[in-house]
């Protein structure tokens, strides 16, 4: 490989390798060509051995595997040979990639998502597209962009929920000193106490209890919202997801399914009122009498999706909602028309619920969603 290829690589030429890799007999799929682009963007391309080096080790699994990339880096790269290559037509009886490993690649130093198109190729998308959909509004995009955008937001989503638990995990404090544990293991060291024994508190992860509004001014961003909440619950050991309208409905078990397409059918089964009216003082009433238990501690986040407009008596909101507010650590409101330039707070039951609200945020968009990270 020479200096003038050395500067002319780019994601595209990578993702073009690993296809021309697959065809000569390497398992290069997609988890491959994301392994490799992952490796490319941490080693650098100015570097050839580093660069083969990082290449081989994501994309072999064997002796053969081995010999067989060394041939395929040579003859891809060899001088004189056009990076720009055209694709070469899919050998007859080959699948190509495993439909299974098809997913989109995120937050790698190259800066690209990688997904799969009709053809079987892949398609490399930039930076800019997925800024674009994060900051733009749920309900004003077309049914083309949506599916991307859901790609995008599930992955991020999962990784959010994960973060979330590493910072519960590694979160501890040491407590008291236990002298008869930590002299029980200097035992071994000739009584020296090498490693000292702290009595700490057992920490149970925090509840995340959240409400979904359903009803018809909230149909523009429900779906997305619920599919928000598979990916949140999924990492969250101690969830309880509900849906209201008019009346409660609690989901929590239909988000443990597997699949999210299992959780969407399972949901559309639901007699929750979808694109009905708007109850919110009734609704949190069913919950406090029927479910008030699950806020008997102080680690409970209360999380509501709602844009506020309500048919009921604003007093009967704030009461129990004010119920709610006493046995929670933190109440938190997404309403997605705060997202709007002229959006001011001003409905009856909006109005009402504001003084009992610790966190009033947007909910329009993918990126106003991740910034809920921040407030857990």
């Amino acid at each position: 490989m020479d200096s003038t290829q050395q500067s002319s690589i780019t994601a595209r030429t990578i993702v073009e390798f690993c296809r021309f890799a697959r065809e000569k007999g390497l398992p290069a799929g997609v988890q491959g060509a994301l392994g490799a682009l992952e490796a490319a963007a941490a080693l650098g391309v100015t570097n050839e051995q580093d660069l083969k080096f990082g290449l081989r080790s994501t994309l072999c699994s064997s002796k053969d595997d081995w010999d067989l990339f060394e041939e395929c880096f040579q003859a891809f790269w060899k001088p004189g040979r056009s990076l720009n290559r055209k694709t070469h037509p899919k050998k007859k009886g080959s699948s190509g990639m495993d439909r299974r490993d098809q997913s989109p690649l995120m937050s790698t130093g190259l800066d690209i998502q990688v997904s799969s198109e009709e053809d079987g190729g892949l398609a490399v998308t930039g930076a800019s597209t997925r800024e674009r959909l994060s900051k733009a509004d749920v309900s004003t995009l077309p049914q083309s962009d949506m599916a991307t955008l859901e790609q995008i937001a599930l992955r991020l989503f999962k990784q959010m929920s994960r973060r979330l638990q590493r910072r519960r995990r590694i979160g501890t404090s040491r407590g008291q000193l236990d002298l008869r544990r930590t002299i029980r293991r200097s035992i071994s060291r000739g009584g020296e106490p090498m490693n000292l024994r702290y009595r700490v508190r057992k920490l149970r992860p925090h509840r995340l209890v959240t409400l979904l509004d359903i009803s018809g001014s909230m149909s523009p961003y429900s779906s997305f919202l619920v599919k928000f909440l598979y990916a949140l619950q999924k990492h969250f050991q101690r969830a309880d997801t509900f849906l209201f309208s008019t009346s409660l409905v609690e989901i929590t078990s239909l988000l443990r399914a597997q699949l999210l397409q299992e959780a969407l059918q399972a949901l559309s089964q639901q007699p929750a009122g979808w694109s009905g009216g708007t109850n919110i003082g009734a609704s949190l009433r069913e919950f406090n009498q029927f479910h008030g238990r699950k806020l008997r501690s102080r680690d409970t986040s209360f999380l509501i999706l709602s844009d506020g407009w309500d048919t009921g008596e604003p007093s009967a909101l704030a009461a129990e909602l004010g119920a709610v507010k006493r046995r929670v650590r933190r109440l938190i409101w997404l309403n997605p028309l705060l997202g709007l330039k002229d959006y001011q707070p001003i409905t009856a039951g909006m109005s009402a619920a504001l003084p009992y609200i610790d966190v009033f945020a947007p909910a329009h968009n993918l990126e106003s969603l991740l910034a809920l990270e921040r407030h857990l």
